[in-house]
């Protein structure tokens, strides 16, 4: 069995992927979620990750189809006591011009997650963006009172700067409110800027798990985008021009050598880099296939030397 990481000082624990829910209800329908989220909780995965605002982009979709996948899947399969449950709030739209982190928001959108997923409390429960017209004192405040309530186990940020984060937790320690104890933020090989540095020694020094998403980059990571004539490959395609034009041809060839010498896939490979990073507890992935999510699971048997480790990231310098 893979070992479990702490997340955080929240008093949970999790194996080294959370099992990203964006996909349910969009490209993977009811009964591959259910088969996607059977083979996760087989294979020993603990944290789930949705957010009330997921699957709304999908042509027909209103938000709120990943946790309503997920809380039938928790009624059937009996797992509940098995998985953590992390979603958000504060995307999903609200009162027209309201702030998108008002406590009546953050109340609302709580009960009706609870309601969707079928559970008690919801174990991880983010902020999905920053949001600057609300005090930060009102945002925890509201936090305060579904955790004294027992709806929440423990909070976490998403989407945010270094600095909003550093003061949301001052205020914390200032007037006894809760920390937020994870954080979700982009976080690959290809995109470094806007975890590494400040924020990164922020999670360190606070204990704080980062759960960084977007961890193949859109699939870049895969390796199967070499060029413009692959980007037809996925509805994806188009943003990979982006790598390309960067330092991605330089971090795919390194990733050739990595896969060369252990035999792992490239997207095991990303998401073992990631693991290994200073703050990371463990990166967040979807997958629309038990293939693909075998593949991803197997890179918790992935050991990169720290030469190897080196390599990959000297290649995106």
């Amino acid at each position: 069995m893979t070992a479990l990481r702490p997340l955080g000082a929240s008093g949970l624990s999790l194996t080294p992927l959370v099992f990203g829910g964006n996909v349910f209800g969009w490209t993977a329908d009811k009964a591959m979620s259910f088969r996607l989220l059977d083979r996760f909780a087989e294979r020993g995965g603990v944290m789930i990750d949705t957010a009330d605002a997921y699957s709304s982009w999908a042509p027909g979709n209103r938000g709120g189809e990943s946790e309503t996948i997920i809380g039938e899947w928790l009624r059937q399969s009996g797992k509940r006591d098995k998985v953590l449950i992390a979603t958000k709030v504060g995307m999903m739209p609200w009162r027209e011009g309201a702030p998108i982190l008002h406590p009546h928001k953050i109340a609302e959108h709580a009960e009706a997650s609870l309601k969707r997923l079928g559970i008690d409390r919801i174990d991880l429960y983010y902020a999905h963006q920053d949001d600057a017209d609300t005090p930060q004192a009102d945002v925890l405040g509201a936090f305060a009172r579904l955790i004294d309530a027992g709806k929440v186990h423990s909070i976490g940020a998403s989407n945010v700067s270094a600095m909003r984060l550093k003061s949301a937790l001052d205020l914390a320690d200032a007037h006894g409110l809760p920390h937020y104890r994870a954080l979700q933020n982009e976080y690959n090989l290809v995109s470094r800027h806007k975890f590494e540095g400040e924020i990164e020694d922020l999670c360190v020094t606070r204990n704080i798990a980062c759960l960084p998403f977007y961890s193949l980059a859109s699939g870049f990571l895969t390796g199967k985008y070499r060029d413009s004539a692959d980007f037809g490959k996925s509805p994806r395609g188009g943003r990979m021009q982006t790598y390309l034009d960067g330092k991605g041809s330089a971090i795919l060839a390194a990733m050739d050598g990595v896969a060369a010498e252990t035999g792992a896939t490239h997207a095991q490979i990303a998401l073992a880099w990631l693991a290994a990073q200073p703050g990371v507890t463990a990166p967040i992935a979807s997958a629309t296939s038990l293939a693909q999510l075998d593949e991803l699971l197997g890179f918790w048997d992935l050991e990169l030397t720290q030469g190897q480790l080196d390599r990959l990231c000297d290649a995106g310098v």
